[in-house]
């Protein structure tokens, strides 16, 4: 349902799922949501400048049926990565003035020692791009367990005690069984971000492009929310509040939230086991960050609601039809393709 009133525009990637959209309509914001699509072998040549125009493109259908000139992003993971790249881009060409702000949840730029750059060399590293190359995807089931390898204790061996040695079913989890919905990679956005974390290149004014162009993270001057997980082990949230002061916002806002890598970001409002700490980036050390911020009680989403707010452009009618400008609706997100494989 489109909310009577709108007083910002913005772009969120399909991570955080349905909980989190609806509540951002409840509060007021219209939301355009980008999907990943599940890749076969057809789509091994999309790397990280196929994905870069996508997220361009997007903002233009955004400014076009809007008639926004400023769009919040927001991405997460992987996605947060790829967002980071061409709003540096956007930086670069003279058109940062098109984003109204980025929000980065559990992503990782700075990957000296976090996640599986930290855990692998340039030999393997070419052998795991070679091995999705031939395929032309990497499989999301061996990509999950190469994740769950980053914490065996909890993510491995506890539940072959259980499972196996024991022989009892596994407790029924949301979480762990929203996180078996996996998803493929595709080849070549594989070997891209795979030999970016190896030489830890976002870190490096111009050590990789976007669209041409070297992509200097320093540039992207827009203001930014930055989100991670206190117990996230896929993106340590030391690993992003580094990955946070490589950008060049003056104003930037670190969110710590409670629990791991999906946990943190699917979080609504009312959880009484819930809390976040939040302050600047301006502290060097992330761990003395973590002792002098400010803590707060439940979630972090009515804080991000706020900082949105600030941020936007006044209150607009809200479209009584999706769509418009030539751009018509297709079908109930997340689109047919979803299904057809």
């Amino acid at each position: 349902m489109v909310p009577p009133v709108i007083n910002k525009f913005y772009i969120m990637d399909i991570a955080p799922r349905r909980s989190m959209i609806e509540y951002f309509l409840r509060q007021g914001h219209q939301v355009f949501a980008i999907s990943w699509r599940n890749p076969t072998a057809e789509h091994r040549s999309w790397g990280c400048d196929t994905y870069g125009a996508a997220i361009l493109e997007a903002l233009e259908a955004v400014e076009t049926i809007t008639g926004s000139e400023k769009t919040h992003i927001q991405a997460s993971c992987s996605g947060g990565i790829l967002a980071a790249m061409t709003a540096a881009r956007l930086g670069a060409i003279g058109e940062a003035d098109r984003l109204a702000s980025l929000s980065l949840m559990v992503t990782v730029l700075d990957q000296k020692k976090a996640g599986v750059a930290a855990a692998i060399d340039e030999d393997e590293a070419n052998i795991a791009i070679a091995l999705s190359a031939r395929k032309g995807y990497l499989d999301g089931r061996a990509l999950a367990e190469v994740f769950a390898w980053l914490r065996p204790t909890d993510l491995v061996w506890r539940y072959f005690v259980n499972n196996y040695v024991q022989g009892r079913s596994p407790a029924p989890f949301d979480v762990l069984y929203w996180n078996a919905d996996t998803t493929r990679m595709r080849a070549a956005l594989h070997r891209d971000l795979v030999r970016m974390g190896v030489h830890n290149a976002l870190t490096q004014p111009g050590g990789v492009n976007m669209l041409g162009t070297p992509v200097d993270l320093g540039t992207v001057t827009t203001d930014t929310y930055v989100v991670a997980g206190v117990a996230d082990h896929i993106s340590p949230w030391q690993a992003c509040y580094r990955s946070a002061r490589l950008l060049g916002s003056k104003e930037q806002r670190f969110v710590l939230s409670s629990s791991g890598h999906i946990a943190a970001l699917v979080n609504p409002p009312g959880n009484p086991k819930a809390s976040y700490r939040v302050s600047t980036t301006d502290e060097r050390d992330p761990n003395r960050w973590s002792a002098a911020a400010d803590k707060h009680s439940d979630s972090w989403w009515p804080d991000f609601s706020a900082w949105l707010a600030e941020r936007g452009d006044g209150q607009k009618t809200a479209p009584k039809v999706l769509g418009g400008c030539g751009l018509s609706r297709l079908e109930p997100a997340p689109g047919t393709y979803v299904y057809e494989r």
